[in-house]
């Protein structure tokens, strides 16, 4: 049903905008010699990792893919225990626990989802009073918004663990600190390595698609070739001399070897071509996140404090992937059901970003009842309301006077 939105149309919470360039760039590929791996997959990954300060970029087939390879690449077995905030996808824990890895949650802010330096350090006491080593952890930067990467970097290089960051959502962010230095999301900074992901609704969109990010050249090496089958095609990598090289010493033409089990996580010059040409258009498409949620931050004050926007993180500039607000569904006598339901009959499309990880089947019977307030706290009261760059200005208007009528406020 869409009737009441301005254009007639469903609002969604989040869909991609795909322009004739960006037709024109897949169309081009598909007219060429190349449809796997080709020039564009390279040419996407040295764009991606200029736009972030990175000195690599990996793609790969989805965020997911990064996540797995990223968990392999740090070399996770069964004998590792990684730390993730509960407030997050699947994906996050999924990941590392698909190596062997067992997974500790860690709580979050109650008012912006993230995980901070004390969640992290109250999850490695967990971690010590069962005996278990923390090799990995994973900070999210929700929404958009960065976690304080140098806090929780300095607990990592205190207690020699790795930081992978799931910057998913949060491609374009940054954050000034007290040093003088600006902080990109995914420029590895702070962290070993970092995943993006660019599913359509994220800030650019490949269809499906992801990249992992790292200032390590060895774990540059590493995640090429994790995403192909553990393959390895350079003489200098080849251990099996007998079968690899010619009487001249010069490898094989033909020659690979398979040094570690892999999988095709690979990303085409399909998908890399739509997004390189996404990529150019990052700065144009985060003005237009940024104007669209500072509409809404202006539009929303009067309804406080029964609805407001995340908490704000100090020195942070995002790139909004989502706009999410908490309302106080307890003060305001209804159910978040009710209000999904009565915006969705005006042809606006909301989510819940997301389901607290640790209240999952799998992991509460893999790991029990755990009392995790601030990820708890977080879950009932947050709604994602629509956000894309094709949002007009009139549509965050209507979704804004809608709440207020549904809310009566």
């Amino acid at each position: 049903m869409t009737r009441g939105t301005p254009a007639g149309r469903l609002l969604p919470y989040g869909r991609q905008l795909i322009e004739a360039d960006d037709v024109a760039a897949v169309v081009d590929v598909l007219s060429g010699d190349w449809l796997t791996t080709g020039p564009r997959v390279e040419a996407f990954e040295e764009v991606l990792a200029a736009k972030v300060g990175a000195r690599h970029a990996v793609s790969c087939s989805s965020g997911t893919a990064g996540l797995h390879l990223a968990s392999l690449a740090a070399g996770l077995t069964a004998e590792d225990s990684v730390v993730v905030p509960s407030v997050t996808f699947a994906a996050t824990a999924n990941a590392p626990r698909l190596t062997g890895a067992e997974v500790i949650f860690a709580d979050v802010d109650s008012d912006s989802g993230l995980m901070r330096p004390e969640d992290l350090q109250d999850a490695l006491g967990t971690a010590a009073a069962m005996g278990r080593k923390v090799k990995a952890a994973y900070p999210v930067h929700l929404n958009g918004q960065c976690c304080d990467m140098p806090a929780l970097s300095a607990i990592a290089e205190r207690d020699g663990f790795r930081l992978i960051e799931d910057a998913c959502h949060a491609l374009g962010s940054t954050q000034s600190h007290p040093d003088g230095r600006d902080y990109t999301a995914g420029s590895c900074r702070h962290s070993d390595m970092a995943v993006f992901s660019f599913h359509p609704v994220k800030s650019i969109a490949m269809g499906e698609g992801g990249a992992i990010t790292t200032d390590n050249k060895e774990m540059k090496n590493a995640l090429r070739r994790l995403r192909d089958h553990g393959i390895v095609r350079d003489g200098a990598s080849f251990e099996a001399n007998d079968m690899a090289f010619a009487d001249d010493g010069h490898p094989h033409p033909w020659y690979y070897e398979v040094l570690s089990p892999g999988h095709n996580y690979r990303a085409s010059d399909i998908h890399c071509a739509l997004g390189l040409s996404q990529l150019g258009k990052l700065d144009r498409f985060a003005q237009r996140r940024k104007h669209l949620a500072n509409r809404y931050d202006r539009l929303l004050a009067p309804l406080a404090p029964q609805v407001r926007p995340v908490a704000k993180v100090p020195n942070c500039d995002p790139v909004l992937h989502l706009y999410a607000v908490l309302i106080d569904f307890k003060e305001l006598g209804l159910s978040r059901d009710s209000l999904v339901i009565a915006l969705k009959e005006r042809g606006i499309g909301t989510q819940v970003h997301y389901i607290p990880l640790h209240k999952q089947p799998y992991y509460r019977e893999r790991y029990g009842e755990q009392a995790l307030p601030g990820a708890e706290t977080y879950y009932e009261r947050v709604l994602s309301l629509p956000f894309f760059v094709a949002l007009e200005d009139e549509d965050v208007e209507f979704v804004v006077s809608s709440l207020k009528n549904i809310l009566g406020l």
